[in-house]
């Protein structure tokens, strides 16, 4: 696919992060996606395969943010395999603390599927407003998506 074609993808999949829906990303991962979350959090490791994602990254997120998960786009660029997406979060946390995180995604797709994204973000905030990620069951986090 040309990179206007995943620009696209990537464009539609954060038209529903925007709103909370996570399931046009659940939908665009291929099954041996991994999300690289950067830095030296409790958070930050390299989550391969797309039920890893689900059950280790997405599930303990729910439980530490308040409603639906928003991720809101400022910015597409795109080239090739690759879309970079400069967004910022719109949430809150359970415990009431606003996490408005920025971030600068690098999606890599092949097929129109999500094979890769490195996520770029305030790892001070994370460590603030997230402390370290609960456990969390794998039917748990996927009830939670």
């Amino acid at each position: 696919m040309n990179a206007a074609a995943n620009k696209q993808i990537v464009q539609r999949i954060f038209e529903g992060l925007a709103e909370g829906n996570s399931r046009p990303l659940i939908e665009a991962m291929a099954e041996d996606f991994c999300w690289d979350m950067c830095g030296t959090t409790s958070w930050s490791r390299r989550y391969d395969g797309k039920q890893t994602v689900i059950d280790e990254l997405f599930g303990p997120l729910r439980q530490v943010i308040a409603g639906q998960i928003k991720t809101v786009p400022r910015r597409f660029i795109a080239e090739g395999d690759t879309v970079v997406v400069l967004a910022r979060g719109n949430n809150v946390t359970v415990a009431g603390q606003p996490y408005c995180n920025d971030y600068c995604m690098v999606c890599r797709l092949r097929d129109g599927k999500l094979v890769e994204l490195v996520e770029y973000l305030d790892t001070e905030l994370v460590t603030k407003a997230l402390g370290d990620p609960p456990q969390t069951t794998g039917a748990a986090a996927l009830a939670a998506t």
